[in-house]
């Protein structure tokens, strides 16, 4: 699974990305809206489940090349939610961007290449977003890629423990046009 925009490459993961990718989902930032920070050790052990998803379902979440630098700036594609919620089965489309890549439109270009993909690739009929209530930043990209909030399908994300401050969840759709 390989994804070009005008300014990022999307690509499987390479041996080069785990130290980038570990000092993101080592950043209080990055991770505000998960339940803990990842070592180099949880990042390699992450990178290796995004993998399985990606070799089991056809459709993965990827590295984010930075075209210009070569620099691996995040994650971004789509993977199979790996939970069961009355939405599922669902594919989804994801990112997590590194915080000297946020506000450039990585995002939102990398995630409407992952939807192009989807539909026209793969032949989806549906994809949705997920993130936690009150994660700003990425609903807005949701908006700006053309999802469309799903308030009934909201909930509290399984994989969380119920203490955690963003337990609860909201989920974004788009169909097929």
């Amino acid at each position: 699974m390989r994804i070009e925009t005008d300014r990022l490459l999307l690509r499987v993961f390479e041996p080069r990305d785990l130290d980038p990718i570990a000092a993101m989902c080592g950043d209080p930032e990055v991770m505000t809206f998960f339940p803990e920070r990842l070592d180099r050790a949880g990042t390699e052990a992450f990178i290796a489940r995004l993998e399985a998803r990606r070799a089991a379902g056809g459709v993965g979440m990827l590295a984010a090349e930075e075209k210009a630098t070569g620099a691996c700036v995040g994650i971004i594609g789509l993977q199979y939610v790996p939970y069961e919620m009355p939405f599922t089965p669902a594919v989804e489309v994801g990112w997590r961007l590194a915080r000297a890549a946020w506000g450039k439109g990585y995002a939102s270009e990398g995630a409407a290449a992952c939807l192009a993909y989807g539909f026209e690739t793969v032949g989806l009929a549906e994809i949705v977003a997920i993130a936690a209530t009150g994660n700003s930043r990425s609903f807005a990209v949701m908006r700006r890629i053309g999802l469309s909030r799903d308030p009934a399908s909201d909930f509290d994300h399984p994989a969380l423990p119920e203490t955690f401050a963003y337990r609860r969840h909201e989920l974004w759709r788009i169909r097929r046009g």
